[in-house]
């Protein structure tokens, strides 16, 4: 696959804030009031928000790790959901991809990398047509 024109290359946060951006989550960086640091939690599955700038229609996606959900001509695969416990401060984390398919042209990769859902704007999808933006990570219902 092909990054895209409009894709979140690295020279948006320069190479070290885009290295940054796992290590932080990973390391819990965010360092809590009492000195402790803040932990994650590996959830079973992603709650999106996707926008057609076209229609002006608002989705909500709900995509288990490592599945794959349509959203428009958009592909939305997701490889980790974090979220942090209820007694330290509300953040979500995806590691998600989005390939746009169009019958016309090969799949290009738009984006890959993590989504905050306190920070929509640090790392989004830029998109002509479509936003997607994290909204929270849950557990996957027991089957």
């Amino acid at each position: 696959m092909v990054w895209g024109r409009n894709a979140f290359p690295l020279r948006r946060l320069g190479v070290l804030g885009a290295l940054a951006l796992p290590l932080l989550l990973a390391a819990g960086a965010a360092t809590a009031k009492d000195g402790g640091t803040f932990t994650y939690r590996e959830m079973g599955m992603a709650v999106l928000q996707g926008l057609d700038k076209v229609t002006a229609r608002i989705s909500t996606l709900t995509v288990p790790l490592e599945r794959t959900e349509r959203f428009g001509t958009l592909e939305v695969s997701v490889w980790a959901c974090r979220k942090r416990p209820p007694e330290e401060p509300p953040e979500s984390a995806v590691f998600l991809t989005i390939v746009e398919r169009r019958r016309d042209a090969p799949p290009v990769r738009l984006f890959q990398g993590w989504m905050f859902a306190s920070s929509p704007a640090m790392s989004a999808l830029e998109h002509p047509v479509y936003d997607i933006w994290a909204l929270d990570c849950i557990d996957a219902p027991v089957q």
